[in-house]
């Protein structure tokens, strides 16, 4: 049953791809949709077997792999709990992502190659979730990176397209860097890439030292900072996070799939999957929370600025990463794969039913051109209200939440209850859910509320005037509007009604809203619960910290209380600013104007890469194009040895003109000279 879950979607991939011109678009996507939704219904089965407790750990060989010396083994796909989540999460989203897809690029003349690279995507993420080996991991990660840029870049017409699926091609190539030495001196110490026999002899090797960069440093540390660093580029964290906003380049269904509910909770997985080796460094444990409540905090502020619809969702997705990954630096893996199995759901709802908006509006993204929706998409709507609910943990303690409501409360309470810096991190996290309800109440009343202002757009405005809606693959599709007009300040729709989304688009947001009502309820006792989470994660290696998330389920009532509270206060602050008084944010922002352009500009982070990283790498390679290739290289190698040549050639055809007298000339010259010669010579 595994091997057709991982390998149908391959199949797939290879028939679209391959024989696209063949099969035609229709059965392209008819073949990789189908694929995708039998490998989600046979991976629910396995998920609920673990669920009920009656699941069991296995590994299928697929075939024996490499063999050198120390260095074998084999391409094994490993099944079990931790695995099981994955599987559900990857198939289920992409196999939606799928069927959405064909309302969405309905237009698109290179259908099959998108949904070729879909499913290519589910492969490679299906992979590396199934590796039961580091090299099979990274085999895994390589793929979606890979299935990534091909993604990101698909309207390859588009310079900013291109611009950013190299930007997150280099910038991912940064964290993988890390990701390499880190398998590299995992290899080192524990003599095998098999991820069982590592975290069996993990234990054993707290507290030893290795020599790196000169200097003795702790082990384990340094083998599990180098890995995060890896995890760093994949999921997005501070520093490593200035690709995934610039992804918003790609088709919306490609932001749903890989930026919000698969390929950026790779690095979540695998701290997860190696949390035997992060359990056994407190430092390394302590970097993983510092940095995940730092993207937290970083992502939830510029949110609350950007106008691009996909942007604020964008950043939203970064944010939300920042939890799981402090969550895991607290000890609290469950919580944090609860917390990714939620957010897969609410995630992608939002995603799609960002690109049912925009494909009401002609592609416009720009927040400030919306308004009074909520009449002419109803089901959009509300199953954008469903996922806006859930992000922002909506729900009554002891009585029903939506998904967030569970999985978010159970990363605060995890990291309030594990004490030091946990409580740094819980105020930290108690903060961003204040942000978080209100950049996600503010997308709401934008698009949805208020008055129409369609008609300030000259992007629809101009498809309108045409008689046809822009094709996605227009030069103007996904771009960022940054028009000065305020929110508010134009009315009225100008003839132009938006439309409903076709069925195709709006089955997947329904069956998405389901898991944003009930994911968190149903299955929050598996996860973070003490005792069925011990029988849940049992053969899956995990490092479920029993006592820990006793702790966190006996915490202060005021700890249970706060998230509501501040999502409540958030709520009201977006009603009152963009519904009740809607000259406020103007107001904000020429009071708070350097505070506001400072955030807007996401910190700057980009400028500053600019000067430090892109000017001076444009400047090196400047100066040894010029300099070294041109100049030097080219100058005495290639170009010299070819004018050496040249002006030989010059000199030859000057001395043979063909004329008799000018060879008799050079024969008198000749007698001449010998006879000279020998006059010298002999007398």
């Amino acid at each position: 049953m595994i091997q057709a879950i991982v390998f149908l979607p391959l199949l797939a991939a290879l028939v679209a791809g391959l024989g696209q011109r063949a099969i035609g678009p229709f059965a392209a996507k008819l073949i990789t949709t189908g694929a995708l939704f039998t490998s989600a219904a046979l991976s629910w089965p396995i998920f609920l077997s673990y669920v009920m407790g009656t699941g069991q750990a296995e590994v299928v060989t697929v075939l024996h792999w490499v063999s050198s010396g120390a260095l074998q083994f084999n391409w094994e796909l490993r099944v079990d709990a931790l695995t099981a989540v994955m599987l559900v999460v990857i198939t289920t989203v992409s196999a939606l992502v799928h069927l959405y897809s064909w309302g969405y690029m309905e237009e698109d003349p290179d259908q099959p190659r998108f949904f070729a690279y879909l499913s290519l995507f589910t492969f490679a993420m299906l992979m590396l979730v199934t590796a039961n080996n580091l090299v099979q991991m990274f085999f895994g990660w390589e793929g979606v990176g890979l299935a990534s840029y091909l993604l990101i870049g698909f309207w390859y017409k588009k310079p900013s397209a291109n611009a950013a699926a190299i930007k997150a091609f280099v910038v991912n190539r940064v964290g993988d860097l890390g990701f390499m030495l880190g398998i590299f001196g995992t290899f080192l110490v524990f003599g095998t890439v098999s991820i069982p026999e590592i975290l069996a002899a993990a234990p054993g090797m707290a507290g030893s030292t290795i020599t790196f960069m000169g200097m003795r440093l702790d082990t384990m540390t340094i083998l599990c900072l180098l890995l995060f660093i890896g995890a760093m580029g994949k999921s997005a964290q501070l520093g490593l996070h200035t690709w995934l906003p610039d992804a918003m380049e790609g088709p919306t269904p490609v932001s749903a799939l890989i930026h919000a509910a698969t390929m950026v909770t790779a690095g979540v997985f695998m701290v997860c999957r190696l949390s035997p080796m992060f359990e056994t460094s407190d430092v390394a444990q302590g970097v993983v929370m510092f940095v995940g409540a730092a993207t937290c905090f970083f992502a939830a502020t510029v949110a609350t600025t950007q106008w691009d619809i996909k942007r604020v969702i964008a950043y939203s997705t970064c944010s939300q990463l920042g939890y799981m990954f402090f969550a895991a630096g607290a000890g609290a893996y469950g919580a944090a794969m609860f917390h990714l199995f939620t957010h897969a759901f609410f995630k992608a709802l939002l995603f799609l039913g960002a690109g049912s908006v925009i494909h009401a509006m002609h592609h416009e993204q720009d927040m400030r051109y919306y308004g009074a929706l909520r009449k002419e998409i109803p089901i959009t709507y509300w199953a954008m209200m469903l996922g806006t609910l859930a992000i922002t943990g909506v729900g009554i303690y002891g009585v029903f939440g939506f998904a967030g409501f569970y999985s978010k409360d159970g990363i605060l309470e995890a990291a309030f209850a594990s004490g030091g810096g946990g409580v740094i991190a819980f105020w930290v996290g108690i903060f961003v859910a204040f942000l978080t309800s209100f950049y996600s109440w503010r997308l709401v009343f934008l698009t949805f509320h208020g008055k129409p202002r369609w008609a300030a757009s000259e992007h629809i405005q101009h498809a309108v005037h045409d008689g046809h809606h822009d094709h996605p693959s227009d030069e103007h599709a996904g771009h960022d509007t940054h028009h000065d007009h305020a929110a508010g300040t134009h009315e009225g729709t100008a003839g132009y009604h938006p439309h409903e989304s076709p069925w195709t688009m709006l089955v997947p947001l329904i069956l998405l809203s389901i898991g944003a009502v009930f994911a968190g309820f149903a299955f929050k006792y598996p996860f973070i619960y003490p005792e069925e989470g011990m029988a849940f994660w049992s053969g899956s290696m995990l490092a479920f910290d029993e006592h820990l998330m006793h702790a966190a389920h006996n915490v202060p009532l005021w700890v249970k209380w706060t998230p509501f509270a501040v999502m409540a206060i958030g709520l009201f602050l977006a009603w009152n600013s963009y519904i009740r008084n809607t000259t406020l944010p103007a107001r904000f922002v020429a009071q708070f104007g350097l505070l506001h352009q400072f955030l807007f500009n996401k910190w700057y982070f980009d400028e500053l890469y600019n000067i430090v990283f892109v000017k001076p790498a444009f400047a090196i390679g400047r100066f040894f194009w010029k300099r070294g290739d041109e100049q030097t290289i080219d100058r005495f190698g290639p170009d010299g040895a070819a004018a050496l040549v040249q002006g030989g050639t010059r000199l030859a055809v000057r001395l043979q003109s063909g004329y008799v007298y000018g060879y008799a000339f050079v024969m008198l010259l000749g007698l001449v000279g010998l006879a000279s010669w020998a006059m010298v010579k002999f007398l």
